[in-house]
């Protein structure tokens, strides 16, 4: 199974017609493929194995709503403007159809292996026939007592129109006849989203799973009294979930609200049905959710796999990832958890997960309570249900402190999630701001202004993620805690043009976009080329999510034809051809998809000294190398000044990627990946950072102790 999805991985790359780019979309299945493959991995414990089917699921799902959605509309409205590659809106359409049909294709023959594996550890997923005599009579109850008053059977006829099917619902569709009078009509059930998909039925020798749509099969009977199913089978919508959002609004809250009601009416983009499905279901499902020109995939085995991982047991934990002891940075402890305190000594860096962010936390619950802090501002982009981050901005508030929170509406998928807390906070009496409608926030700041006797002293927070504590547990992200002046104040400024389009006429330390942050990149890069042709070491290490951006990739593209070398660790999508000869044969791109979700933004730059040294430029950001964060966004680039700081990123971080073979999957030139293989034992970088405590955070231990460091990488 596992050959099978490295197979297509390794055979359909992200290919265009253009010789220097390669297509984002296709790109980005590449990298949806590369989780797939880690749920084929038979060195992945087996529900993780589980976890990853589902989030290649998931994945895929919003990929429809937003990314083919996009193109789509370009398509309806005529657009036939090529992309980098060459490709216009609706050859990207084909391509993706094509690919899309594999991907799915592996997914089934994923599923069936996981299953089978499931169902030889003790978790089986069944059909109510195969249940024995006492969990039959249990199931049977339970479809009495709470999914019978749930359902509504649907007839289809002239007085009972076709409903609407809202978006990532799953619909069975049955035909029926009834004897007595020859009648013969369609009908539907709505798969319920308030009731799992697998029921778990007690009794018997395994954990045993029950699909609920083949309780509803089971029981079609008592939902069409009278009438004999002739044909069913099941589909699945997926429907355009952009938000269309008028300029020229004059109250920014009530016009997402509206737009978010409109977005569940979206066209239907995606119809999944199961494969043996009959012709004249399909045609009348098509029909009538006027879906002619969606993506039409018949599924040979279960539709909406997203939901697979209600099947992984928490008790199974033979079946999981050994737990992680989280720790906290023994440099806040040496200071009797004083975390400002510990700031004033010495910057530092928290690495998620593998260090708690129950720092970020604690560092705004002291701020709300400390009588000495007078203010605080905050960016809130993507954030928690029971937020302790809103918590300890609305503490402040009612402490009589000034607080300002700069929400970000327009974070997609959470826009209800940060309405509500705007209203929140607000109510508490902190100032919320929603910055630009044109530009998306997506700064990681976190400000605190404290009165120490004569003086003001800024403390901050920089990050490459969200302030979301359950995202950081799996998401690898960096914290960045200072209390450099500098640093702090253009901190200020940044808040200051984010709430008053107060564009700064100079900032000391940090670039931001729109306005500096591309320009300081290609700066940076350029810099970095003329090294080369000094006869300097030249070296870029970046690490990112995305590289799509063309005036990036020509300048990194100038750099390697100049003998820079280039390491780029790109989770996701990657525009760039690595090691085409004459143009890009000294860049290496890696892929890192392991038990982690790679999340963090760092750039290195060898300034003439190589890396690692002393004397490199380091910076971390919110932003990847894509068009929309510098030029559509608001986003922060931070050089990392502090030794300690930069010694950390640099030889723990950036050569922990460059040196993990476990998890990593090499990009080649064509756009295809090939996984890494290794001689004996892979090292892994997730496991290295599980094990070895961070820099900068460890004060006192530091000089007690050298941590261990992977492997040095030598430069040639």
């Amino acid at each position: 199974m596992a050959s099978s999805i490295t197979d297509i991985a390794s055979k359909r790359g992200s290919r265009g017609f253009s010789k220097k780019y390669l297509n984002r979309e296709l790109s980005w299945l590449d990298f949806n493929l590369r989780v797939l493959e880690t749920a084929a991995n038979s060195k992945v414990p087996l529900l993780e194995r589980v976890r990853f089917l589902s989030i290649s699921a998931s994945n895929l799902d919003e990929f429809y709503m937003v990314r083919v959605a996009g193109l789509a509309g370009q398509v309806m409205e005529g657009v036939t403007d090529r992309s980098k590659d060459g490709l216009t809106p609706s050859q990207q359409l084909e391509a993706i159809r094509e690919k899309v049909r594999s991907l799915l294709d592996s997914q089934y023959e994923c599923e069936k292996e996981l299953f089978s594996l499931c169902k030889k550890a003790g978790i089986k997923v069944i059909t109510p026939e195969k249940l024995d005599r006492s969990g039959a009579r249990w199931l049977s109850e339970w479809f009495s007592k709470k999914l019978f008053p749930v359902l509504t059977p649907l007839a289809i006829d002239p007085a009972h129109p076709f409903p609407f099917i809202r978006n990532g619902s799953l619909v069975c569709a049955v035909q029926l006849s009834r004897a007595e009078d020859g009648k013969r009509m369609k009908g539907l059930i709505l798969l319920p989203s308030q009731v799992e998909r697998f029921i778990r039925v007690p009794g018997g020798k395994k954990d045993q799973f029950v699909p609920i749509e083949r309780v509803i099969e089971h029981n079609m009977k008592s939902l069409f009294p009278g009438f004999e199913v002739e044909d069913s089978g099941i589909f699945q919508v997926t429907r355009d979930s952009l938000l269309e959002i008028d300029e020229d609004a004059e109250d920014l809250v009530e016009t997402f609200e509206t737009a978010i009601k409109l977005r569940r009416g979206g066209s239907v983009i995606r119809v999944d049905v199961n494969a043996d499905m009959p012709d004249a279901i399909v045609d009348f499902i098509v029909d009538k959710l006027e879906a002619r020109n969606a993506h039409f995939f018949r599924i040979k085995g279960m539709l909406g796999l997203e939901s697979v991982k209600q099947i992984i047991l928490d008790e199974r934990s033979d079946l999981l990832y050994k737990r992680m002891s989280i720790r906290y940075p023994e440099r806040v402890r040496e200071f009797g958890g004083d975390v400002m305190a510990a700031i004033r000594q010495k910057d530092f860096v928290v690495h998620h997960p593998y260090e708690s962010f129950d720092v970020v936390v604690e560092f705004l619950k002291q701020a709300a309570a400390d009588p000495a802090v007078v203010a605080i501002k905050q960016t809130l982009y993507r954030t928690s249900e029971d937020s302790p981050i809103v918590k300890r901005l609305i503490e402040a508030a009612e402490a009589g402190k000034s607080v300002t929170a700069m929400v970000e509406l327009n974070a997609r998928f959470d826009e209800e999630a940060n309405i509500r807390w705007a209203h929140d906070l607000e109510d508490a009496g902190v100032q919320v701001v929603f910055g630009f409608l044109d530009l998306k926030t997506h700064a990681k700041v976190s400000l605190v202004v404290r009165r120490e006797g004569s003086d003001i002293r800024t403390y901050a927070h920089f990050g490459t993620g969200n302030y979301h504590p359950v995202n950081a547990k799996v998401y690898t992200d960096l914290s960045y805690f200072t209390a450099d002046e500098a640093l702090g104040r253009d901190a200020a400024k940044l808040f200051n043009y984010m709430t008053g389009y107060a564009t700064p006429k100079k900032m000391e330390k940090i670039f931001f976009s729109p306005v500096t942050l591309r320009s300081k990149t290609l700066e940076l890069i350029r810099e970095e080329t003329e090294h080369a042709k000094a006869g300097r070491h030249a070296v870029i290490w970046a690490k990112m999510n995305s590289l799509v951006d063309s005036k990036i990739i020509n300048a990194l593209y100038a750099a390697s034809r100049a003998g820079v070398r280039v390491e780029l660790f790109v989770r996701g999508i990657c525009c760039l051809r690595p090691g085409v000869p004459g143009l890009s044969e000294n860049i290496r791109v890696k892929s890192i998809v392991g038990r982690f979700l790679e999340h963090s933004r760092v750039i290195c730059f060898g300034a003439g000294e190589g890396l690692p040294s002393d004397g490199c430029k380091v910076f971390i950001s919110s932003a990847d190398w894509m068009p929309r964060n510098l030029d559509r966004r608001v986003e922060s680039l931070v050089p990392i000044e502090n030794a300690t700081v930069k010694k950390q990123l640099v030889e723990q971080v950036m050569v922990a990627n460059l040196n993990d073979i476990e998890s990593s999957w090499e990009m080649l030139p064509d756009g295809s990946f090939r996984k890494l293989e290794g001689n004996g034992d892979r090292f892994s970088a997730h496991k290295y950072f599980m094990t070895n405590p961070s820099l900068s955070g460890r004060g006192k231990a530091l000089a007690e102790s050298r941590p261990v460091m992977p492997a040095e990488f030598v430069q040639e």
